[in-house]
């Protein structure tokens, strides 16, 4: 994405980016980890980690990592922990109220689930070449828009699968349009877990939803790929070509593996992990995870999969 593209996707679908100021560390509470890869201990949902301090933060922010917490590392809630704290319950914090808790701790995943759906919407409109689904996109962002403004009853009772499917089948319209000047292979939901895809023409592609864990996508083109759900954990990306890749978002990029030479759309941060381009693939190597892993990764995810 452009610049334009970047600022054009914010206007449409505004609060999507997280702002854990404005939080208090709900993401922390009221979802549940397993002790794996990803998490060094267990912890069930509405318990608070024991990591997290008084004044909602993390105190081993800047040591994740190291102490076994890559999970943190890459979960994002799009901006719905501000939303339930300071919109839905109006600055109530669940340690001064605990009769908040519970209902917060519940609103928390669905709010987190319309703002992806959000964030995905806001990128679509952003996007010029999908202009003939704009009207119908823009319809779901504003009805979504309304929930996320709802009372608690409204929210706990939401049907949200429902609305994921008829919001994929939107961005996958928007998708078709953005990637008709070059489609490539369809490899939607595709397993390819540890594939050896080094230098693979994969622009216009379709991956959504594909397991791509610890793949070798090093020197891939994936240009305007469309990664929407695609599961890019451990995965190379050193020197990979991600241009103009569609609904790809910064926690894809932060559970990946890449280095200096990888090319990133405009507004995406280069994970601080990731090597430079120079030795990039042994450095890499050393910083995966040690341990053994399911081929699903043997993780304890936070939250649903994106929708695709």
């Amino acid at each position: 994405m452009s610049d334009t593209t970047v600022a054009t996707a914010a206007e449409a679908a505004p609060g999507t980016r997280a702002d854990c100021s404005r939080c208090f560390g709900l993401c922390c509470v009221a979802l549940p980890f397993a002790r794996s890869a990803d998490f060094a201990v267990d912890k069930p949902a509405g318990t608070p980690c024991a990591n997290l301090r008084s004044d909602s933060r993390c105190g081993i922010h800047d040591r994740l990592r190291d102490r076994g917490f890559t999970g943190c590392t890459v979960f994002d809630c799009f901006g719905a922990g501000q939303q339930v704290s300071q919109v839905t319950f109006g600055g109530r914090d669940w340690r001064g109220d605990p009769g908040v808790a519970g209902p917060m701790f519940a609103v928390f995943p669905v709010m987190r689930q319309l703002h992806e759906l959000l964030r995905y919407l806001g990128e679509a409109l952003a996007r010029p070449e999908a202009e003939p689904v704009h009207a119908e996109l823009r319809v779901a962002a504003g009805e979504l828009t309304a929930l996320t403004r709802a009372d608690v009853d409204t929210l706990t009772g939401l049907d949200v699968p429902p609305m994921r499917r008829t919001v994929s089948d939107l961005l996958l319209r928007a998708s078709e349009l953005v990637r008709a000047g070059g489609r490539g292979r369809e490899l939607r939901g595709a397993d390819l877990f540890g594939a050896r895809l080094r230098g693979a023409a994969l622009g216009g592609a379709s991956l959504r939803g594909a397991l791509l864990v610890a793949a070798d996508l090093s020197g891939a083109d994936l240009r305007r790929a469309d990664v929407i759900g695609a599961d890019l954990r451990d995965a190379d990306l050193s020197g990979a070509d991600l241009t103009g890749c569609l609904f790809l978002t910064q926690a894809q990029l932060d559970g990946a593996r890449g280095d200096s030479a990888t090319v990133l759309p405009d507004g995406f941060t280069r994970p601080t992990h990731w090597a430079d381009a120079v030795g990039s693939r042994a450095a890499s190597d050393r910083s995966r995870p040690k341990g053994g892993r399911d081929r699903r990764g043997g993780r304890g995810r936070r939250g649903p999969r994106s929708a695709g």
